[in-house]
Order: structure tokens, then sequence, then C-alpha cells
């Protein structure tokens, strides 16, 4: 027996160093962010996906310290006037030089959990895109309800299958592919401030109404209300952001807030286009 037992452990071994040998590689990882003004959040951004293959940054004229703190993590950055969202962030991935691209945003950060998940997918590939639950930190509080949580986003996908096609102010990459979800969560932390919020919101619903105008895109002013008044119920109510307390209540009514101001510069936008048409 104690033979026969030498054996099997020979064969084990044997078999385990054969499985480490014939191992696929992992493929390799670029990293890309965009970036205007953000010295605040971009440390700990970069921190975190510091082990990655490449880390490309795009930023559109930042007169912070955005630009040197970069440098402290990578060489691969580069300056381009701010063209739109989509069209950014089209721009970092068309620089980056590796098979995957991971892209996050500079108040994101890729925690340890979901650092491990994306090496070991990297070492499997079972799909050409992957998606991670976000986790959003808004006002000091973790949100759970209201559409904050799991708020899935895909931002790993192979290059050359991946390209950028959503309506500013939102990004969106369509992967012409397998689509898996990885369950460890993104982090975000959104806005440290009321102040920053609404300011946030206008320029966001500024974006939105310039895109939809681009599109030929119009609104009757009645539905205006209607949509602004469904928002709220949406998020407060159907999503039950109400179990989120008081941030649950000011995360709807900004929600509604920007809808409001979407349409309304939408329909101002259309009736600016008629006067000059006519």
């Amino acid at each position: 027996m104690p033979f026969f037992g030498s054996v099997l452990q020979q064969s084990k071994m044997m078999a385990i160093t054969q499985l480490r040998e014939n191992k696929v590689p992992r493929e390799q990882l670029s990293v890309t962010i965009i970036t205007l003004n953000e010295e605040r959040n971009i440390r700990d951004c970069l921190e975190s996906v510091h082990w990655a293959d490449e880390i490309i940054v795009v930023d559109s004229g930042s007169i912070d310290r955005t630009i040197h703190i970069c440098r402290e993590y990578t060489d691969r950055i580069w300056t381009n006037p701010w063209p739109g969202m989509n069209e950014q962030k089209q721009v970092a991935m068309d620089h980056a030089a590796h098979p995957w691209i991971l892209n996050i945003d500079a108040d994101e950060r890729v925690s340890e959990d979901l650092r491990d998940h994306i090496l070991k997918v990297l070492e499997v590939r079972d799909a050409d895109g992957y998606r991670f639950p976000r986790k959003n930190y808004f006002l000091g509080r973790w949100m759970r309800y209201g559409g904050w949580y799991p708020d899935h986003v895909l931002r790993l996908f192979r290059k050359k299958l991946g390209q950028y096609r959503g309506i500013d102010p939102h990004d969106k990459v369509v992967v012409e592919g397998k689509i898996s979800t990885v369950p460890a969560p993104l982090v975000h932390y959104t806005y440290a401030s009321l102040s920053q919020y609404v300011a946030r919101q206008n320029t966001y619903s500024t974006a939105a109404a310039e895109a939809m105008a681009q599109k030929g895109r119009k609104i009757f002013p009645l539905f205006i209300p209607l949509k602004t008044f469904w928002k709220f119920i949406e998020t407060y109510v159907v999503k039950m952001g109400f179990l989120d307390g008081f941030h649950g209540f000011v995360a709807a009514v900004g929600a509604s807030f920007t809808s409001f101001w979407k349409y309304a510069k939408l329909w101002e936008l259309t009736r600016k286009n008629r006067r000059t048409v006519s």
C-alpha cells in the first residue's frame, strides 16, 4: 500500500505540474480614463488600477494638478479638446495597445475583489464583454435603491469588438459578442455636495438636450411636466428610493429635476432652430 500511495502522489504532482505548464496565459489589459480637473479623485483611481498592463489617460484641458498626478502612474497621456463623452472615450480606446479594455471614470475605483475577478476572466475569456454592479456613494451614503444599485455597467471588453455609441452625456459601449456579468462591484464616489450635484445635473441636462436636438428629437410642452412627475415616481416609488431615507428623496427630486431641464432645454432648442429656419 505505501508503494501505491507513493505512485499515486507522484502522479498527482505530475498532473499539477502539467496543468501549470499548459496554463493559458492571460491576455493583456489597457485601462482607459478620461479626465478634466480631477486632482481630487485621480490618484485613488489610478492606485486602484496600477496592476494593469497599460494605463491610458485622455485629458480635455485640465488646469489643476491632474496631469502631474497622472504622470506618476503612466506616460501614456494625451490631450484632446472635449468632443463629447462617447467620442472622448473612443479616442482613449483607440490609443490602447492591448486586446482588452477596462474603462473607468476618475471618480471610480476598482476594488481588490473586482481586480481578482478581472485577472481571472482574462485567463478564462469565456465572453467578449463583462458588466459589473456599481456601488454608488452619494452625499455620504452608500445607495441601495432608486436605481442606484446594482446599476450594472459594461466596462471590460475586447477592443476589436467594442465601440462607443451612446447619447451624451451617458456613455454606452456596444460589444458585438457574448456579454457576461462579474459579481464583484465597481466603486463609484459620485457627489461630495449638493452644489456639485446640482451643477453636474445642469451640465448633463444641457448635453442630453443638445444630443437629442442633433438627432431631430422634439418634445410637446404638455409632456414635460408628465415626464418630470413620472421620473420622480419611478425613482422614489417604483424603484423604492424611499428605502434610502432622505438621501433617496434628494436623489429622486434630482432625477426629476434633471428630466425637467433636459426636456425644457430640448423645447428651447427646437424653438430656436425653428426661428432660424424661418
